[in-house]
């Protein structure tokens, strides 16, 4: 039997019970946010700190460096603010 978006409760799993394989990219999970990290752009020196200890790979870097967050899959836990040391990137709450 598939579960899908249309199945009943009566035809789900039991919990923690995982069927299929998968990853974080195939579930956009950034609606979970209540703080929301803003990256100030002018304050970052391209150190690199915050872009491994992102849970949650929002951080897109590339050859020019780094980019702003992918709000689709950030959870806004606040790591990447705690580790930058120059303030490049601040957390504010989230608005609905």
């Amino acid at each position: 039997m598939e579960i899908n978006k249309n199945s009943t409760w009566k035809e789900l799993t039991p919990g923690g019970t995982i069927y299929d394989a998968g990853n974080a990219r195939e579930f956009k999970t950034g609606d979970w946010r209540s703080q929301k990290p803003i990256f100030i752009q002018e304050k970052c020196k391209q150190c690199g700190l915050c872009y491994p200890v992102c849970p949650d790979d929002a951080i897109p870097v590339c050859k020019e460096g780094r980019k702003d967050f992918d709000y689709d899959y950030c959870k806004g836990c606040g790591v990447c603010s705690k580790v930058c040391p120059f303030g490049a990137i601040i957390m504010e709450g989230e608005e609905k």
